[in-house]
């Protein structure tokens, strides 16, 4: 496997980690559970995915030939108005997803020298999706801790949850590890 193809692989598998992370949040939450915010000034999960669809759909649309920072992008209204429902919300989250995915299939061993512009900045496209998938992962973080606020006890962890190492080292090496 080529060097092109192999980044390519792996950020997809990232890209596609912190979507499920996403995408098994939204499942423990309810509608008005997505605008709960822990102050005034903080943002709810809604806008969260208002801020990071906007910025997917800005980023990898027609990447490989425009400014990742398109001129219909208006990044201050993505903090405004909130999606109205849970269903509305995962709608658009699929959909910027799906843009970066299909950016993502595009790359090939023809363009993967192509320089990527992003605000005017010359990236090369492992510079260009490592800003995004650094940026992707701070916000899914930031989802899933809200996530896990609102849930509290109830809250069912998407990862080893706390006391569970053991078990699962039992299970993967029959014995634990250190």
């Amino acid at each position: 496997m080529d060097f092109w193809q192999n980044f390519v692989a792996s950020a997809n598998f990232e890209f596609h980690r912190y979507k499920t992370l996403g995408d098994k949040t939204f499942d423990q939450l309810k509608d008005a559970d997505i605008h709960w915010a822990h102050g005034t000034t903080d943002n709810s999960i809604a806008i969260i995915v208002k801020h990071m669809v906007g910025n997917m759909l800005s980023r990898w649309t027609h990447f490989l030939t425009e400014d990742g920072e398109k001129p219909w992008r208006n990044r201050e209204t993505e903090f405004e108005n909130p999606y109205p429902t849970k269903k509305e919300m995962q709608l658009a989250w699929d959909k910027g997803w799906q843009c970066l995915f299909d950016a993502l299939e595009s790359i090939d061993a023809t363009n993967f020298d192509t320089k990527i512009n992003i605000r005017g900045q010359k990236h090369t496209i492992v510079e260009a999706v490592n800003r995004q998938l650094a940026h992707y992962a701070s916000h899914v973080g930031q989802i899933v801790l809200l996530g896990k606020m609102i849930k509290g006890p109830e809250w069912e962890s998407l990862s080893i949850p706390k006391g569970g190492s053991e078990a699962l080292n039992q299970k993967l090496f029959g014995g634990s590890q250190t």
